[in-house]
Order: structure tokens, then sequence, then C-alpha cells
């Protein structure tokens, strides 16, 4: 028997914790408010990082989560096994693709490269109207502040078709990111 899958947010976050407790912290608090919230979440499959931190704080407080992980990265992330439901893709292409499809919207947490070229597929999907989901950035720390001043250099020197902030938004907080998401998509919270 299968289990139905609710309302959910992709998720996009790195297989290791980082070097500030800051960035475990606020993916264990984002995890707990979408879930009593009434969210379900789709991520990477990992059990390691802060990906592991996210799936176990929303399986804790009751949500569902999918994860979706390549072939490829079954040995080197190593797949959580007490999801909801773990779809296995045959290439990192397909998992994006996936979990997108799947999410209402986008949340990205602090990661690594493929964090990055996941946030930066999202936002060209946009662009070029393959979809036209929101998405999140939680600020943590400041981790993205370097990356978000980029970003507006681009929109300064007139390399974005759009206002930057018509396709991503930040926030500091994992409660800013979820009141806005929920105010955004107008899910009436759960809580």
């Amino acid at each position: 028997m299968t289990t139905p899958i609710r309302q959910a947010v992709a998720v996009f976050c790195g297989s290791k914790h980082g070097s500030n407790p800051i960035y475990t912290t606020d993916a264990a608090t984002l995890a707990k408010e979408l879930a009593l919230g009434g969210l379900d979440i789709v991520y990477g499959g990992s059990k390691k990082g802060i990906m592991g931190t996210l799936a176990n704080n929303a399986l804790s407080n009751g949500a569902h989560v999918i994860g979706v992980i390549p072939e490829m990265l079954l040995a080197w992330e190593h797949e959580h096994e007490s999801l909801t439901k773990l779809i296995i893709t045959k290439d990192m292409h397909e998992r994006k693709r996936t979990m997108y499809e799947m999410g209402i919207a986008g949340i990205v947490l602090p990661g690594g490269f493929g964090t990055l070229d996941e946030m930066f597929e999202m936002l060209t999907w946009n662009q070029l109207s393959i979809h036209d989901k929101k998405i999140y950035i939680l600020n943590s720390g400041g981790f993205y502040d370097h990356l978000i001043k980029h970003m507006e250099l681009l929109a300064d020197n007139g390399f974005l078709y759009d206002p930057l902030w018509n396709r991503i938004n930040t926030f500091d907080t994992p409660s800013a990111l979820v009141a806005a998401l929920f105010e955004d998509l107008k899910i009436k919270s759960q809580l």
C-alpha cells in the first residue's frame, strides 16, 4: 500500500552539516514548522548532513518525507531508510526534475555545488517559463549573502530578463520563510 502524497515543498540542501551549527539548527526548525503547518517534504534522500536533519525532524513532527536520489549517489549520500517513500532516479537531472515537479515551491538551504546547481536550474526553468513555482532561500547565518550580492550584480548589469526578486525570495529565519510561504501560496497552516 502506498502512502498518499499531500502538498509538499521541494527542499534542496547539503549532505554535509557545514561549519556553522546554525545551518543544522535552522534546517531542523524549518522541517518542524513545515510539518506542523501541514506540508510534506521532498528532498534529496540522504540520511547525512543537513539533509538527514531535515528528514528526521519532518518525520518526527508528522510529515511525509519523500527522498529522491540518483543511483550513482546511493553509496555516497547514504539513503535514508525511514522515509515515507524513496525514489531512485537514473541521474541527477531526473532527480532535480522529479523533486521540483513534486513540490509546490522550492526551498534552498545551505549546501555545496549540488545545492547551487539545483537552485540555479530552478531559477533558469522559472525564467524560461518551464514552471512558475516560487523559490525561497533560507540565508542561515548570512550563508548566501555573497551569492545574493552577485545575483543583484547580474540584475544591475542587465543580464536578467525580469526583476530578480520576482523569481526568488530570501529569509534569515525559518519562521519568516514559512510565514511567507504559507501566505504566498494561500495555504492555511494547520497550526
